[in-house]
């Protein structure tokens, strides 16, 4: 416990969640023994980490920037290679676990919390044939599950590691061909898991079926590539760093969980991919009308001076009777303005600690995503309104939307009070959802730590 403990400091965690997490560990590798005596002789522990996104609503699928961080909750997990191709994988925290072939063919378990794990699992044996150890997998959360901060992202990070610490997949020629080759690092790993989570290509990786959302790789680069005490702005397709900013001095996030599930399944998953398909169906349109073959709509719009002009003008004449001109029209003003104009002043007015500044673009965001992109629920404006009367230096609603999760940033030494102050007007706005909300307090934490 001492090791976990101290890894997870020097990392840059907390220590009260640091002191918390090796405990979390502890208690994994004691199941995990129990499961199987000697399976600890070979056995791999990891952290993987939820995550916050500051600014970014809905932009890095259409190669827009975005400004992240991980957080101080996630995911403990440890795992150990098992002596077939079979993977057993058990969720402490639901007491639920889940048995399947670690196989090119392996079964999909639709609405089910195995599914991510499974379609890692397929994924990996197809792309990566000498891959055939499964694994046995325990973990546990204390991260909010369907509340915008990645939980299950963290899941597929999580099996992915597990199996390929199992079978040395690092040291792979194949995995050298798929992911090594790229540049970028971890960088480049997230984009292959992102890719696997949404079933798209990625290098010499033909697509798969995914989990059915089509969303990009922001998560992913947060949970891998963070580092504590830092803000790190990226821009996606294809993933490039362009800025770290130090969180504000002696501020601390406070993160409310709306209690409205924001899962991936069902009508928010419509809701989500829609979202989605609107950038697709934006940048078609231009291909068609200019002849051009820019990879992504922020190409698009940065390819000429009047390239914005132009857009609107293209999507206006649209006539898809599946999605009106209207539509597609408020998420090309969204992406443009929340990508192009928002984040760069924001990252700029963070940078030098003008949080009246930050706050105001901040607001925009949050105004934008009401008004335009129409992911939000009378639950997060709200959550995001009283965290500005309550003084929080800056508040917004993150993550796919559709319910979730608000942020806000608030000096240190009023965290706990802001906290009790802010969960009380909640909870008197909302009574009903007073039992599913959480209100946590969190520093921007280290990326994935593996142990």
């Amino acid at each position: 416990m001492d090791g976990f403990d101290t890894r997870l400091r020097s990392a840059g965690m907390s220590a009260a969640e640091a002191a918390k997490k090796a405990a979390l560990l502890e208690e994994l590798s004691a199941e995990l023994r129990g499961l199987r005596p000697t399976a600890l002789d070979r056995s791999s522990a990891f952290f993987v980490p939820g995550r916050l996104e500051i600014l970014g609503k809905h932009t890095d699928y259409a190669g827009g920037r975005g400004i992240v961080c991980a957080i101080e909750y996630g995911l403990g997990v440890v795992a150990a290679p098992r002596q077939d191709a079979q993977v057993r994988i058990l969720d402490m925290g639901r007491k639920s676990d889940a048995r399947f072939a670690f196989a090119p063919n392996a079964e999909p378990a639709p609405g089910h919390w195995s599914n991510y794990a499974i379609t890692v699992a397929r994924r990996i044996a197809r792309d990566f044939p000498a891959a055939h150890t499964g694994a046995d997998i325990v973990f546990s959360s204390d991260l909010p599950r369907a509340s915008g901060m990645s939980s299950s992202s963290a899941l597929v990070i999580a099996v992915f590691f597990a199996l390929a610490e199992a079978n040395s997949l690092w040291q792979s020629d194949s995995y050298r061909l798929c992911i090594g080759s790229c540049s970028g690092g971890n960088e480049a790993l997230a984009g292959y898991l992102a890719a696997v989570e949404s079933g798209t290509g990625f290098a010499s990786s033909p697509g798969d079926s995914g989990v059915g959302t089509l969303g990009g790789s922001q998560d992913h680069v947060a949970i891998l590539c963070s580092r504590a005490g830092f803000l790190r702005q990226y821009s996606y397709c294809p993933i490039r760093l362009e800025q770290e900013i130090p969180v504000p001095e002696k501020h601390v996030f406070v993160l409310a969980v709306s209690g409205v599930k924001a899962k991936k399944t069902g009508n928010s998953r419509d809701s989500y991919n829609r979202a989605s398909l609107a950038t697709r169906q934006i940048l078609d349109l231009w291909r068609r009308a200019t002849g051009r073959n820019d990879e992504s709509l922020a190409a698009a719009l940065s390819s000429s001076p009047d390239a914005a002009t132009r857009l609107r003008e293209i999507a206006r004449k649209s006539a898809d009777s599946g999605v009106s001109a209207d539509f597609l029209l408020n998420r090309l003003d969204h992406f443009a303005a929340e990508s192009n104009e928002i984040i760069p002043a924001a990252a700029e007015a963070l940078a030098r600690n003008d949080m009246v500044t930050a706050g105001a673009l901040v607001d925009r965001s949050q105004s934008l995503a009401e008004t335009l992109l129409g992911n939000q629920t009378p639950e997060t404006v709200e959550l995001a309104h009283l965290a500005r009367m309550l003084g929080a230096d800056a508040a917004s609603a993150f993550g796919a939307g559709f319910g979730g999760s608000v942020w806000a940033l608030v000096p240190s030494a009023r965290a706990e009070e802001f906290r009790g102050a802010w969960t009380s007007h909640y909870h008197q706005r909302f009574p009903a959802r007073a039992e599913a909300s959480q209100f946590l307090i969190t520093g921007a934490g280290p990326g994935l730590i593996q142990f």
